[in-house]
């Protein structure tokens, strides 16, 4: 019989620190497509090993802290904010 840590190993994925493109996607809640773009964009931190993107976990959620912090600025302090152009 299998014991409980086993068991509990097959309902949970594996968390890896380095992500391939679908992982990441999954990760991010975006679309692989999305991400690629973003990554050869040098958008978000990714590098390529060989010819395939790599995403390290750990330099995601660094980017994604600096994304939200700048988000939450951005809505404290109004003059910061881009002015919204006319569409006339």
């Amino acid at each position: 019989m299998r014991s409980a840590a086993a068991r509990s190993n097959l309902l949970v994925p594996e968390v890896r620190e380095v992500m391939d493109i679908r992982q990441a996607s999954d990760y991010l809640g975006i679309s692989p497509d999305t991400l690629y773009k973003y990554a050869s964009e040098g958008f978000v931190p990714a590098f390529k090993l060989g010819n395939r993107w790599r995403f390290k976990r750990s330099r995601l959620d660094e980017w994604m802290d600096r994304q939200s912090d700048m988000q939450s600025t951005a809505e404290v302090d109004p003059e910061k904010k881009k002015p919204v152009q006319s569409a006339m």
